[in-house]
């Protein structure tokens, strides 16, 4: 629904511009105000959100680093397919609602498509039945029995149909400036246009400016073949004569699907053809505002595509062969996140938030525009891997476990998109973080007793204790109890042994260094003490997710 509205609101904005535009130009040539009102009858149909996608498939190079768009965000609310937050389950009577909307609209859509139909076969019948005249024209000339009014017919291969006995009702000089206006009708492809924007009243025949741009299309079409028949010599005379002659002799115009003679306000076209209304030529301050205009429509929306695609994060390279969720049943207490079938994952009593900080291996804080319900709701879920994986061990060297959790995110990662609907885009925002540095004196690490055993972490309360880890599980733990992203900076990179113990009340939370509480040091000063490494306070560069979509999963 966001995205009918948004693609609704951004037509009708660009249906203003068009008509301030041929407001602008009401004294040059018609027919580049048609071009106008036509270009705001096929926006209808090329939805903003259109461009955008294409512009994120460009956005996307194999081989180059991506590109953190802040602006992105606010730029790309509107214009994206999808809306920046969540969007609520709905209630069964809104729904319900939605239901008979929908119905009311297919109706609608139904009626006009019958309709436009039965008008089109009735012209193929009346063009089947006629007989062709000789004249010297770029199409077939047909001679109908009905008294519809001369009309160019047909897209592909179209034929001029008059009714039979106008031609010897209108002088040869009167015939031939409405066989000029037809011609101009068929070099400018008007059926074709026509065709167009009898698709976009068809699909969106609720919105008034739909309507208004049909008059306006016809008003400037005819309007147009006028000048046209002016610009070639032709009498002013003879042509409203003839146009009269037509009024007088047919009964009926032709659909909409057929151009025809008259059309339009036929008092205000007289007038300007017998006053010899002129037309001032477009001038160069006017063609680049135009061009610019253009320009600016066809490739911002695009532009922000590849913005937007280069703020995607990569999809994943590994899948999963089946995965189940279902809401956690009430009463539940025990959480559990461990081994599942062919080495996969199973989580209990989890929320969606945590699922999201494993998959993207990101804290809480690096998470924008999360819905309440993604941390509060619970569930259990249950993956199988594409291919099977050997379950996670103390055994295990650290390279493997890392290689192992990096496929199980991955994995995580295409269960949110498939199940979830999850869309995310990666920004890089400026907030307080934390850099871990060496602290004078120098690091009081210890190597890694027995690395070929593997990583081995523990977090307790105020306490960790870790074995054969490298310092990226330390920064991982640092980050999760201040709540800032902490940098590391210590240019460290092997595996060790090594256990901090800190008072977990010593508030770093605030935003700073707190005093120790008698029972023990801060964690700033156990980090200094027992480790020799020291955390430093500054801005900097945070990676961030921002949540376009999520929806809850359905049951399986």
């Amino acid at each position: 629904m966001q995205e009918l509205f948004n693609h609704l609101w951004q037509s009708t904005a660009f249906g203003a511009v068009a008509g301030a535009a041929c407001l602008l130009l009401r004294n040059n040539r018609a027919r580049l105000r048609y071009w106008l009102w036509l270009a705001a009858s096929v926006k209808f149909l090329l939805p903003f959100s259109l461009l955008v996608a294409w512009g994120d498939r460009l956005g996307r190079p194999l081989e180059s680093p991506p590109f953190r768009a802040v602006t992105v965000e606010r730029l790309d609310v509107a214009l994206s397919p999808a809306p920046l937050v969540a969007i609520p389950a709905l209630p069964v009577p809104e729904w319900q609602g939605r239901q008979a909307a929908a119905s009311l609209w297919a109706l609608g859509s139904a009626f006009l498509a019958l309709r436009w139909m039965m008008q089109w076969l009735r012209l193929r019948r009346i063009a089947q039945e006629g007989t062709r005249l000789s004249l010297d024209m770029p199409v077939p000339v047909l001679v109908t029995k009905s008294r519809m009014e001369p009309g160019l017919f047909g897209i592909l291969r179209p034929v001029l149909l008059l009714p039979q006995g106008l031609p010897e009702r209108l002088t040869p000089a009167q015939l031939r400036t409405i066989l000029a206006h037809e011609l101009c009708h068929l070099r400018a492809h008007d059926n074709l246009g026509a065709g167009l924007h009898l698709l976009t009243q068809t699909v969106f025949w609720f919105h008034p400016l739909v309507w208004w741009i049909g008059r306006r299309l016809l008003a400037e079409r005819e309007r147009a073949c006028d000048e046209s028949v002016a610009a070639e010599g032709n009498s002013a005379d003879d042509y409203v004569a003839g146009i009269l002659g037509v009024c007088r002799f047919c009964l009926q115009t032709p659909a909409p699907c057929a151009a025809g003679v008259t059309g339009s306000d036929l008092t205000t076209r007289v007038r300007e053809i017998m006053t010899q209304r002129v037309v001032l030529p477009l001038t160069a301050p006017r063609k680049a505002m135009l061009t610019v205009a253009a320009c600016c429509l066809c490739f911002f929306p695009l532009l922000l595509g590849v913005l937007r695609g280069q703020t995607l994060p990569p999809p994943p390279k590994y899948g999963y062969e089946a995965v189940t969720i279902r809401p956690t049943p009430p009463g539940e207490t025990m959480v559990h996140l461990g081994p599942g079938p062919q080495g996969g994952l199973r989580v209990r009593n989890n929320s969606i938030l945590l699922l999201l900080r494993f998959a993207y291996n990101l804290q809480e804080f690096q998470l924008a525009n999360v819905p309440a319900w993604v941390k509060t709701e619970r569930y259990d879920l249950v993956m199988t891997p594409d291919t099977p994986e050997t379950a996670l061990s103390p055994t295990m060297s650290a390279s493997e476990v890392d290689s192992t959790l990096n496929r199980h995110r991955q994995r995580m990662q295409a269960v949110l998109r498939d199940r979830l609907g999850l869309v995310l885009r990666a920004e890089t925002k400026e907030q307080p973080i934390y850099a871990l540095v060496i602290a004078k004196g120098g690091p009081k690490l210890k190597p890694a007793a027995a690395p070929e055993r593997g990583p081995n972490h523990n977090m307790g309360r105020g306490r960790v204790t870790a074995t054969s880890a490298p310092l990226d599980r330390l920064v991982f733990t640092l980050s999760q109890s201040l709540g800032r992203h902490v940098a590391d900076e210590t240019g460290l990179t092997g595996v060790y042994d090594f256990t901090l113990q800190w008072t977990p009340d010593a508030g770093p939370n605030a935003g700073g260094p707190a005093a120790a509480e008698d029972s023990g040091p801060s964690l700033f000063a156990a980090l200094q003490e027992q480790l020799g490494l020291k955390l430093e306070s500054r801005k900097g560069p945070v990676p961030v997710l921002v949540i376009e979509k999520i929806q809850r999963p359905s049951e399986n």
